[in-house]
């Protein structure tokens, strides 16, 4: 837990590599096609549950996994953002059933450090482009899922996106209490 903490409050956070292909704004919505490396991420599926409590559950096992519970006990810094693939009902709400991943830091890339918790997974990723909207604050359910309306809307029907699940992200700690940074994703196809 020390190392958990540790990790989250004095290590510098490492971005997931991304490059912006295009800007736009339509509707008072500010929005960037972008395309983001693939590598390895560690990643745990939690279902069953509503999704801000599934959320909460999901990141914490990810940062006790980069705080040193692993398999060689090493802290291994921070990355952002914490990505949850979130999976839309009919309605626009959002399903029990999330997955919460977080791409594994550029040095352990190449090995990374097997979970102690057998819930969470290594996955390889290919890149990806995606289109994505930015908003702040402490980012609950109903925000995601505003925004992810909004940038639908936005977008239109002339962009080709997935539709069958969506990313939510947040980059900062709980700790940051302004000027805080969230954002959906919806991948492209």
């Amino acid at each position: 837990m020390l190392g958990m903490i540790k990790n989250s409050l004095l290590s510098t956070v490492e971005p997931w590599p991304y490059r912006v292909l295009s800007k736009g704004e339509k509707e008072q919505l500010s929005y960037e096609e972008r395309t983001l490396e693939g590598g390895r991420f560690a990643a745990v599926e939690v279902v069953g549950k509503p999704f801000d409590e599934a959320s909460k559950e999901g990141v914490l096992k990810l940062l006790k996994y980069v705080g040193g519970s692993n398999d060689k006990g090493v802290g291994m810094g921070m990355t952002a953002p914490v990505s949850i693939t979130a999976f839309p009902a009919e309605d626009g709400s959002l399903q029990q059933n999330v997955k919460v991943s977080l791409r594994i830091p550029s040095q352990f890339q190449a090995n990374p450090p097997c979970p102690s918790d057998e819930s969470i997974k290594i996955e390889e990723r290919q890149g990806m482009t995606i289109y994505s909207t930015q908003f702040g604050g402490y980012a609950k359910e109903t925000d995601y899922v505003n925004y992810a309306a909004k940038l639908k809307s936005a977008l239109g029907s002339d962009a080709a996106y997935r539709k069958d699940f969506y990313f939510c992200n947040g980059y900062d700690p709980p700790m940051k209490p302004y000027g805080r940074r969230n954002e959906v994703w919806f991948v492209k196809e």
